[in-house]
C-alpha cells in the first residue's frame, strides 16, 4: 500500500509539471522507477501516465485549438520522428543526450537574451518547425523537451502551446504503448491495480497546474518555460 501511495505521489508532481511545462512527466519519472523495475515495464507504465496526461491537456486546454498549427506542426513532426529514429543507429557512440543538452541551453540562452523574438506563426514554418522537431525527438529520444522547445519559439498563448502538444504527444504515446504491448510487455497485477489510483492523481496534477497558470501572466509563460527547458538540459548534460 506504501509503494501505491508513493506512486501516486510521484505520478501527480510529475503531471503537475508536464502539464505546465508541455514536458517533464517522462523526465522525472523514468529515472525513478527504472531503479527498481526492469526498463520496459518502466516505459510501458510511464507511457501509459503520459497518455492520460496528454488527454487531460487537451481537455483543460481546448480553448488553444489551432488545427493549421496542429496539422503542419504536428504531423510532419510525427513522421520526422521515425526517420530520426532511424538516423539514431548511424550515430551510435555519440553523446546524443549531452549534445541536445548543450543545444538547449544555448536555445534559453538566447530566449532570455531575446524575449520578443519569435518565428512567423505560418503554415511554411509549422511544417518546418514540426521537421526539426521530430527529427531531434527521434534522434535524441528526448521528446516532449525537444517539442517544447521549438513550439516556444512560435511564442504561443499557453493554451495554444499546450493543446498542440497535447494533441502531439497522445498519438506518439498511442504508437508506442500499442509497441510494447505488442513485443510482449506487461504491467503485472500489482502495477495495473496501481494505475487505478495514479490515474486519476495524474488528473489531480493537471488540474493544479491548470490553476497554477491561470495565475501566470501570459508575458511570463515562455520563461516559465525555458526554466525548465534548463533544467532538463543540465539534467541531460550531467546525467
Amino acid at each position: 500500500m506504501t509503494e501505491v501511495v508513493l506512486l501516486a505521489v510521484l505520478t501527480l508532481a510529475a503531471s503537475a509539471v508536464g502539464t505546465a511545462t508541455g514536458f517533464g512527466t517522462s523526465t522525472i519519472m523514468v529515472p525513478v522507477l527504472a531503479v527498481f523495475l526492469p526498463m520496459p515495464v518502466t516505459l510501458l507504465f510511464v507511457g501509459i501516465i503520459h497518455l492520460f496526461g496528454a488527454v487531460w491537456m487537451m481537455l483543460l486546454f481546448r480553448k488553444g485549438i489551432q488545427w493549421k498549427l496542429i496539422l503542419g506542426f504536428g504531423l510532419s513532426g510525427i513522421i520526422a520522428s521515425y526517420i530520426g529514429a532511424a538516423l539514431t543507429f548511424q550515430a551510435q557512440g555519440l553523446p546524443l543526450q549531452r549534445i541536445l543538452g548543450v543545444f538547449l541551453v544555448l536555445y534559453v540562452a538566447f530566449l532570455f537574451a531575446n524575449p520578443r523574438w519569435a518565428l512567423p506563426e505560418n503554415n511554411g514554418t509549422a511544417v518546418a518547425g514540426g521537421i526539426l522537431s521530430g527529427l531531434s525527438a527521434g534522434f535524441f529520444g528526448v521528446g516532449g523537451a525537444v517539442r517544447g522547445a521549438f513550439l516556444t519559439a512560435f511564442d504561443l498563448p499557453r493554451d495554444a502551446y499546450l493543446f498542440t502538444s497535447g494533441i502531439i504527444a497522445f498519438f506518439i504515446d498511442i504508437t508506442r504503448i500499442s509497441r510494447y504491448f505488442l513485443g510482449g510487455v506487461n504491467l503485472g497485477r500489482d502495477l495495473t491495480a496501481a494505475l487505478i489510483v495514479c490515474i486519476p492523481a495524474s488528473f489531480i496534477g493537471a488540474r493544479l497546474a491548470r490553476k497554477f497558470l491561470d495565475r501566470l501572466p501570459q508575458s511570463r509563460f515562455r520563461m516559465f518555460v525555458g526554466v525548465f527547458l534548463f533544467l532538463v538540459a543540465l539534467r541531460l548534460i550531467l546525467f
